[in-house]
C-alpha cells in the first residue's frame, strides 16, 4: 500500500485514561461515572483495585510504548507523520490536545481508539468525548475516526498466537481438555441491544473474533477447545442487567463440570489495563487456584508488531478513502470490514442525544 497520509497531517491516539499516583485515583473515577449513577461503595471498591498497584493505572503507560512502537512503525515505513495522545478521563485529556494540535497548526487528524468494539461505552462515548473536545478548542482540527478493528488480522492474529502460547503453559496431562474463556468488559444488557445500527453489535463482534480465534487455534493444534464469552468490570446498580456470566462464575462452571484446564483469553482489551491485570489476573486466577483449575492468561495484543501495524494500516486505508480511492480493507471471520463513519442511531446514548462527531 502506498505511504501518501494525505490528507491527514497527525494522528490522534484516543484512549480512556487512568490516575497516575494516589491523589488522582478519587477524581479519575468521578470523571469515568459522572452522570451514571454508581453505587458509592462501588466506586471505593474500585479505588481499592488501584490502590493495591500504588494507586496507578498502567494505561497511561502503555499507551505510552504503544506510541513509541507506532512511531517506529511509521518512521519505518517513511511516514513522517505527528502522533497526538488525549484520553477521555484523564491527562492528558482531549482537549488539551487538541488545543495544542490546533497551536501546531494540525488540520486534519485521523484518531484511532484504543477501543475495538461497538457499543455506547466503547464507541459512541469517545465520539461525544471528541465532540465537547472540538467545541471547546477554537480552530480545532477535523477529526476522523480510524474504523472498528476487532476483525483486524493485525488485532486477531495476535489474539490466537497468545492463545496458543497459553495454551501451552497449561500442565500437559489437562492441556488437550482445556476450554477458553475469551472476556470482555460487561456492559448493561439494554446498551448492548443498542450497539451498532441494528443493535447486538457488541456481543456479535466478540463472538465473531472468539470463533476465528478458535478456528484458527485448531488449525495449528488439529483440537477444537470448548470456548465461551464471558465478562468481567460490572460496574452498574444491582437491579439494572449486565451481560452475564461473570468469569469467576464462569470459573466455577467449569470446575462443577469436570474441565481438565481454562485459558482466559482478554479479547476485549486491547492492553493489560486494570481491567486485566486486576480482574483476571489477581482475581480470576484467585478464583481458578481456589477450585484446583488449572488457569493460564493470555497476552493482550499490546505492542505486538502485527496490532502496531494495523495503526498504519488503518490510517493508510482511511486516506485512500478520503482521496476518493478504493483501497482493499482488510477483515477476517465472519463480519466484514466495519464503516468509516457510523451509521445515524449507531450506538445510541441511553440517557439521551448528545452531540458526536465521526457520523454520517
Amino acid at each position: 500500500m502506498p505511504s501518501d497520509t494525505a490528507p491527514y497531517d497527525a494522528l490522534l491516539l484516543v484512549s480512556f485514561g487512568g490516575p497516575e499516583k494516589p491523589d488522582d485515583v478519587v477524581p479519575f473515577l468521578e470523571n469515568v461515572t459522572r452522570g451514571r449513577g454508581i453505587p458509592r461503595e462501588r466506586l471505593e471498591q474500585v479505588g481499592e483495585h488501584y490502590f493495591l498497584f500504588g494507586g496507578r493505572s498502567p494505561i497511561n503507560d502503555q499507551n505510552r510504548e504503544f506510541i513509541a512502537a507506532v512511531r517506529d512503525d511509521l518512521d519505518a515505513a517513511g511516514i513522517d507523520l505527528p502522533i497526538y495522545w488525549g484520553n477521555r478521563n484523564w491527562d492528558p485529556f482531549l482537549a488539551d490536545t487538541l488545543a495544542q494540535m490546533a497551536a501546531d497548526g494540525i488540520t486534519r487528524a485521523a484518531c484511532f481508539v484504543t477501543s475495538a468494539y461497538s457499543s455506547y461505552s466503547s464507541c459512541r462515548q469517545y465520539r461525544e468525548n471528541l465532540a465537547d473536545a472540538v467545541a471547546a478548542v477554537e480552530d480545532a482540527p477535523q477529526l476522523d475516526k480510524l474504523r472498528h478493528y476487532f476483525n483486524h488480522p493485525g488485532f486477531v492474529e495476535s489474539v490466537v498466537d497468545a492463545t496458543l502460547a497459553a495454551l501451552a503453559e497449561l500442565p500437559d496431562d489437562a492441556r488437550d481438555g482445556a476450554q477458553i474463556a475469551f472476556v470482555t468488559h460487561s456492559i448493561p444488557e439494554a446498551m448492548n441491544d443498542g450497539s451498532g445500527p441494528e443493535g447486538g453489535a457488541y456481543v456479535a463482534q466478540h463472538r465473531s473474533v472468539a470463533a476465528e480465534v478458535v478456528d484458527r487455534v485448531r488449525e495449528e493444534t488439529g483440537r477444537r477447545h470448548r470456548h465461551e464469552l464471558v465478562f468481567c468490570s460490572r460496574s452498574g446498580p444491582p437491579h439494572v442487567p449486565w451481560l452475564e456470566p461473570d468469569v469467576n462464575d464462569h470459573l466455577q462452571q467449569l470446575h462443577d463440570d469436570g474441565a481438565s484446564a481454562v485459558v482466559i483469553v482478554p479479547v476485549g482489551f486491547v492492553s493489560d489495563h486494570m481491567e486485566v491485570i486486576y480482574d483476571l489476573d489477581t482475581e480470576a486466577l484467585a478464583t481458578a487456584e481456589k477450585l484446583g483449575l488449572p488457569a493460564s492468561r493470555a497476552a493482550t495484543a499490546g505492542i505486538d508488531p502485527r496490532f502496531v501495524a494495523t495503526v498504519r494500516d488503518l490510517l493508510l486505508e482511511r486516506a485512500a478513502v478520503e482521496r476518493g480511492e478504493e483501497p482493499e480493507r482488510a477483515a477476517v471471520g465472519s463480519v466484514p470490514p466495519m464503516w468509516d463513519r457510523c451509521p445515524v442511531g449507531c450506538c445510541a446514548n441511553p440517557r439521551g442525544e448528545r452531540p458526536a462527531l465521526c457520523g454520517q
